[in-house]
């Protein structure tokens, strides 16, 4: 009985996924995998080396005058 119940959430959790991703294309999650590496324009020049994927690498904002960089 143990085992039916184990092949019924895994059957359950696969259908899950399935229905959470169901919008979404290789493409798209593609481009989500290379996010965490998009704020260094740096670092997504590595990736995209490495890669060969292009990464759309945002520029940190800049201090504006007058206003005080909590980053240092």
């Amino acid at each position: 009985m143990d085992i039916l119940f184990n092949l019924l959430g895994v059957a359950f959790l696969y259908l899950c996924i399935e229905y959470c991703l169901r919008h979404q294309s290789a493409k798209s999650l593609d481009d989500a995998s290379l996010i965490p590496f998009a704020d260094d324009p740096e670092v997504a020049h590595r990736v995209e080396l490495a890669t060969g994927k292009k990464v759309n690498a945002v520029a940190p904002e800049e201090a504006k005058p007058g206003w005080i960089n909590l980053d240092m």
